[in-house]
């Protein structure tokens, strides 16, 4: 039995010359997409890293410290940026999930999904200074709540939920029907199915997509100069009106002569949310990869 191989001849003529051109464009992109990247980060890590080396920087506050003087630490920020990403998340996180079941699950193919997928498109649009007057207008002018950190989380949470939502959206649309399917032919009904069935089978999808959200909003500016005032002491209440964050950190000490010791605290600051964010992302990457394992 004989067999044809077939080869493919090689471009010719101006055919080549557009390929090679196309190639040198495509290496320039990357490259131009690249170089500020490392630049920045090079920077960042160089001098903000004899900040984050410190001992006390992970152990102290900036309390009774100012920008003149060495010392303290950025306790106060971390804590304060965990903290309002834990709240954050606790509002988001079910409000997203339980769209995405109602998008997927019950409203499939019905004007109420197109409906509410438009509004999340929109949501998904709004700037974050946006979303932050709208939270200062409900609960500081019209209900007279006051700044506090669970207003900024409030806030955070409308720049979440689109993350969240749609990344749990197409996670549940991987699921199989014949899963759905195999589990009504038993008697189990629609809302066990979901729960017991196609939540477990997403969940490492919804988790990634958990905490790519919580990564996308932790670096977040304008809500924070808005709704909290910032604290240079550690305050843990997330009641509180005033709140340390690494964010409002960096903006409060943006304009400090380079000579100050303020000045390298800020770089510092700037380090660890890298960090903090690089960590959530490896975080996802983990879990995508482990369930890719756990599938095989």
């Amino acid at each position: 039995m004989s067999t044809t191989t077939t080869t493919l001849a090689a471009p010719r003529g101006g055919r080549r010359a557009a390929d090679g051109v196309i190639r040198v464009l495509v290496y320039l992109s990357a490259v131009v997409a690249i170089v500020p990247l490392v630049w920045i980060l090079v920077s960042i890590v160089t001098q903000g890293l004899p900040a984050i080396l410190s001992a006390s920087w992970w152990t102290q506050d900036l309390a009774g410290t100012t920008d003149r003087r060495a010392g303290g630490g950025a306790l106060h920020a971390i804590i304060g940026t965990l903290e309002i990403g834990l709240v954050t998340a606790v509002v988001a996180v079910p409000i997203a999930v339980m769209g995405a079941i109602f998008l997927i699950e019950y409203a499939r193919g019905t004007r109420w999904s197109r409906i509410v997928s438009f509004m999340v498109d929109i949501l998904s649009g709004v700037p974050s200074i946006v979303a932050a007057l709208f939270i200062y207008t409900l609960m500081i002018t019209l209900l007279g709540l006051g700044r506090s950190a669970i207003a900024a989380s409030l806030a955070l949470v409308l720049l979440m939920l689109p993350t969240v939502l749609r990344s749990t959206e197409e996670m549940l649309k991987l699921v199989p029907d014949s899963l759905r399917e195999a589990s009504y032919a038993l008697g189990i009904p629609k809302w066990k199915t979901v729960v017991d069935v196609v939540i477990p089978t997403a969940f490492s999808g919804i988790a990634t997509g958990v905490i790519l959200g919580l990564a996308r909003v932790m670096g977040e500016t304008a809500p924070l100069l808005i709704l909290v005032a910032y604290a240079r002491n550690l305050y843990v209440s997330p009641a509180t009106s005033n709140m340390g964050t690494l964010p409002t950190m960096i903006n409060s000490g943006r304009n400090v002569a380079e000579t100050l010791p303020g000045y390298e605290r800020v770089w510092g600051a700037a380090l660890t949310l890298i960090l903090l964010v690089m960590g959530l992302n490896l975080l996802a990457r983990g879990i995508a990869r482990a369930s890719r394992l756990k599938d095989r």
